[in-house]
């Protein structure tokens, strides 16, 4: 993953019902969204948005509307895998955005305590997605300072930590009595034709797969999504309109997927949700 200067975001300010806002019995078809500010629907604002969530929207809302399921979006913007399961664990962001402002839905320990109490309450849930791994390498470059070989000695550990905090990750979930589709959404690159930055992706993303087959996960490939998608702006996710930001210049971008990121990501997740249905 490559940091890169944060500009104005490009897409406009969607209101949208805060997810699990309404009551849901047990038996609900719902859908729960786990991860970091891409499953949260960040993007760069002014800083009194951030008391409402529902001046958010992520892809998770959208893939809920097509499938008609309530959605229950637990995502923090700065979850890094260890913080989602450790309350103590490196965390890059996400504890103090909780202390500040609310999330889509409200809880007071962990994420992954919220994801197995929730799944253990809701045992008719039919689709799960997690998408975590960006923060830990967000982590590894601020520690280094962006010194690539730095970075480049820590990358080993970095998809050490995120691979085995994945395996645990979704062995809770499955462990919560979890029986429906649960599905991992990888990265996309920030930008295609830097080859260094985008090798580093693909091996967080690897990482952050690794176990999905182990815990009858899928994998929505957003990475291959967008790649095809910044074709035609000669690989640069920026110039593609994917991201937060003006298309004009890389630099103005900020890592957050715009409006029509978001739904090219939610459009990869219903795809292979369709397809996992289909096989069953």
């Amino acid at each position: 993953m490559r940091a890169i200067a944060v500009g104005a975001a490009a897409a406009a300010t969607m209101a949208f019902p805060m997810a699990g806002s309404a009551p849901v019995s047990a038996g609900s078809a719902s859908y729960l969204a786990l991860g970091d500010s891409v499953v949260y629907g960040f993007i760069t604002h002014d800083t009194p948005a951030y008391v409402n969530p529902n001046n958010f929207i992520g892809y998770p809302q959208v893939v809920g509307q097509s499938l008609n399921m309530p959605v229950f979006n637990a995502a923090c913007p700065g979850e890094a895998t260890t913080g989602y399961l450790s309350a103590s664990g490196a965390d890059n962001g996400c504890r103090p955005f909780r202390a500040n402002f609310p999330l889509h839905v409200s809880y007071t320990g962990t994420q992954d305590a919220y994801a197995v109490s929730f799944l253990q309450a809701h045992p008719q849930t039919k689709l799960v997605t997690v998408s975590l791994g960006a923060n830990d390498g967000f982590m590894l470059e601020t520690a280094c300072a962006g010194d690539p070989t730095c970075i480049a000695a820590g990358v080993p550990a970095l998809l050490q930590t995120v691979a085995v905090n994945m395996s645990t990750i979704l062995g809770d979930i499955r462990g919560a009595g979890f029986n429906g589709t649960l599905i991992v959404v990888n990265y996309y690159s920030l930008d295609y034709t830097d080859a260094a930055g985008t090798a580093l992706d693909q091996l967080l993303n690897q990482a952050e797969t690794s176990s999905a087959a182990a815990h009858g996960a899928a994998v929505a490939d957003v990475f291959t999504a967008f790649q095809t998608a910044a074709t035609p702006a000669g690989g640069h996710t920026c110039f593609a309109g994917l991201l937060n930001g003006s298309p004009s210049t890389t630099l103005a971008c900020d890592v957050h997927p715009s409006i029509t990121g978001q739904n090219l990501i939610a459009q990869t997740v219903l795809s292979t949700y369709a397809a996992v249905r289909a096989s069953s």
